[in-house]
């Protein structure tokens, strides 16, 4: 009798501890993030508009457009193509809230894995929310995965063939939308937010893309600006002028030709556009590291990491100070500048003209929190929930 009562214990602990889970991942899945459009936002669409197929899924999402009062060149700013790595989507939604054009357009899609944005990683321990500070209190983010959910993209193949290249890639890249570009109409769920994503910037006529990433700081390619052969000029002399001028470090990778499936490499070889992918340091992604805590995510301060960089383990400097998020969003933003500035400038005809969008130097003094609106006192017409 006390074995099958304790039987029944152990059962009904286990489905308590099971529960509570199963309503942890179901509010992180379905938690919906207030996107302010800023006073330059002067047009909301969704992806499915540019790919039929996507209406009714996860993986459809908000895309913002701000229109200059005079014509010009086309920006795209790509963020959250991989969820983990969320100085992208920080720097978008204060291009977002903020910035005006005087000429140009400038497009913006802040969750552009918006499956993956509601996808997590427990067996890493990734926490399932973070916070940034604000004036007004806090900002709640969902903390996303690298990759789409198997919910709302399965079963994955045994090895995924790229279209239209066929080259052969592992598995879990059919849910990497940095793997799946120039992406197909009715391929794989990811296959088409990135054909969505070229159908943008054929129809718009869209001049330079950027998608904004993260990468681990053993990682040669990080903290630079990664460009093809038609985009290198351009990368090279925005990343001198950043170095030079606003004192942090940056290179340039150029793309690789015989690795498929990226945005910098598809974007130039399927359109007029010219790709740009942004990598600032994300210490949070390392593997030697302490606990994947809220902390080391914004924070960047990591012992394991700072011993490795005394024995020059690491690709970019590193020391008491880590590797904090107002530093990763502030290189974006200045990056992002930067490119659109030496493309105007050698591109008169097609001027970008953007203002009140902060530079480095501005967001470490004031924090990323400082250029977020409260939502409490906006037009709820300009609140859009992703």
């Amino acid at each position: 009798m006390n074995a099958k009562i304790t039987k029944i214990l152990i059962t009904v602990i286990v489905l308590a501890v099971l529960s509570g889970t199963a309503v942890q991942f179901y509010g992180h899945r379905h938690y919906q993030l207030p996107i302010i459009a800023g006073p330059g936002v002067t047009k909301v669409a969704m992806l499915s508009e540019y790919c039929e197929s996507l209406e009714g899924t996860a993986a459809d999402t908000h895309i913002f457009f701000l229109q200059g009062k005079e014509k010009g060149g086309k920006t795209l700013l790509i963020a959250n193509t991989h969820s983990n790595e969320p100085a992208a989507i920080l720097t978008a939604l204060i291009f977002l809230e903020n910035a005006t054009l005087d000429k140009g357009t400038l497009i913006i899609i802040p969750q552009f894995n918006n499956s993956g944005s509601r996808n997590t990683k427990p067996g890493d321990g990734y926490p399932l929310y973070f916070d940034i500070s604000t004036a007004w209190g806090s900002k709640k983010f969902r903390m996303g995965n690298r990759n789409a959910s198997p919910l709302d993209q399965w079963p994955d193949p045994d090895v995924y063939v790229h279209y239209p290249d066929k080259q052969l890639l592992s598995f879990l890249d059919v849910r990497n939308t940095n793997r799946t570009w120039p992406g197909r109409p009715d391929g794989p769920l990811m296959e088409r937010v990135t054909y969505a994503a070229m159908q943008i910037m054929r129809e718009e006529k869209v001049d330079i893309a950027i998608d904004i990433h993260g990468a681990e700081t053993m990682f040669p390619v990080t903290n630079c600006i990664v460009a093809p052969q038609k985009s290198i000029e351009i990368a090279t002399i925005a990343s001198m002028y950043v170095n030079a001028m606003e004192g942090f470090e940056n290179h340039v990778e150029p793309s690789p030709g015989g690795f498929r499936g990226l945005s910098h490499r598809e974007i130039g070889d399927h359109s007029d556009t010219m790709p740009f992918l942004l990598e600032a340091p994300i210490p949070f992604l390392d593997q030697p590291t302490g606990p994947k805590t809220v902390d080391l995510l914004l924070n960047g301060k990591d012992d394991f990491l700072l011993r490795l960089s005394e024995q020059k383990k690491l690709f970019v400097p590193y020391d008491e100070t880590g590797w904090p998020m107002e530093k990763r969003v502030g290189q974006h933003c200045s990056v992002i500048l930067e490119i659109m500035n030496q493309f105007s400038l050698a591109n008169p005809d097609k001027e970008i003209q953007i203002t009140n969008v902060p530079k480095y130097a501005e967001v470490l003094e004031n924090g990323v929190g400082y250029y977020y609106r409260d939502p409490a006192k906006v037009d709820k017409n300009r609140i859009y929930k992703n």
